[in-house]
Order: C-alpha cells, then sequence, then structure tokens
C-alpha cells in the first residue's frame, strides 16, 4: 500500500491509499479525486487524468514514454512535470507521493 496526496488547485488535500500495482489513475477514481476524469480508462488514449508530480517524487515516478508524452501534447497546461496518473504505477517506492490536480483537464 502507498499513500497518495492530491493537491487541487485552490490548496485542498486529499490523501488516499492505493493498492500496490494499481495505477495512480485508478486510486484517484476509486476515491472520487476532483478533477480526475480519466475518460478513456486508463488506456493512455486521452489526456483527462493529467497531473503534476511533485520534484520530489519525478525521479521515482519516471519519465514519460513516448506514447504517453504523445497524449500528453493534448492536455491543458503540460509542464516538465507533468504525467498522465494512468501511466504511474503504485509502489512501496512511491509511498508518500505528492501529485497536483490541473486547474482543468482540456
Amino acid at each position: 500500500m502507498a499513500k497518495i496526496t492530491f493537491i487541487q488547485p485552490d490548496g485542498s488535500q486529499q490523501t488516499v491509499e492505493a493498492k500496490t500495482g494499481m495505477t495512480v489513475m485508478e486510486a484517484a477514481k476509486l476515491n472520487d479525486i476532483a478533477g480526475i476524469e480519466a475518460e478513456c480508462g486508463g488506456a493512455c488514449a486521452c489526456a483527462t487524468c493529467h497531473v503534476y508530480v511533485d520534484a520530489a517524487w519525478r525521479e521515482k515516478t519516471g519519465k514519460p514514454a513516448e506514447m504517453e508524452e504523445d497524449m500528453l501534447d493534448f492536455a491543458f497546461d503540460v509542464r516538465d512535470e507533468s504525467r498522465l496518473s494512468c501511466q504511474i504505477k503504485v509502489s512501496d517506492a512511491i509511498d508518500g507521493l505528492v501529485l497536483r490536480v490541473p486547474s482543468k483537464q482540456f
């Protein structure tokens, strides 16, 4: 299990527990995290699960693969710390992960 904190644009926070092996997007949807739409259900076919990875966690979550980079082209306000939460796997290594939810997804 890993704890993941989602920070909304207004600064409010919600910390959830996620099972190892699931994706961060799945954890967000199971816990009704506002702003994570995940319209494609985690197939890396949209950009509606876009998040910003806190600087302290960027190395542990890794860089986007080519397919994810292509989908991020469709996201709103893409930054160096942008990732699609459907592409981040939950593991013990990311216990404590901090993510920011963009002000809009598209």
